[in-house]
């Protein structure tokens, strides 16, 4: 977080913005380019220790980044983006 505030001070006089993004649990096993891979398996447990009722994925960090790309996001720097489903928020972890 420090590297981050730092170059977003010291760049943003040239327009460059800088801001970290910190998932949280994202299953990124490859299950979706195997032939013969199961959908990883979740317990409702699992999915209820995240506010939005589920297990992050690569897209929900895709997203993420292809947001704070855009120019509409323009005024936002030397930020850490926290994408973790809420638990973070929640602090009870099973």
């Amino acid at each position: 977080m420090a590297l981050t505030h730092a170059m977003a001070v010291s760049l943003g006089e040239f327009g460059i913005r800088v801001n970290a993004i910190s998932p949280g649990w994202i299953e990124t096993r490859d299950w979706l380019f195997s032939e013969d891979a199961e959908e990883p398996f979740h317990t409702e447990k699992d999915k209820l220790q995240h506010p939005v009722g589920r297990v992050g994925k690569p897209e929900d960090i895709v997203a993420a980044c292809l947001f704070i790309a855009e120019e509409k996001a323009g005024f936002i720097t030397g930020q850490n983006l926290v994408i973790d489903g809420g638990m973070t928020i929640k602090m009870i972890y099973d």
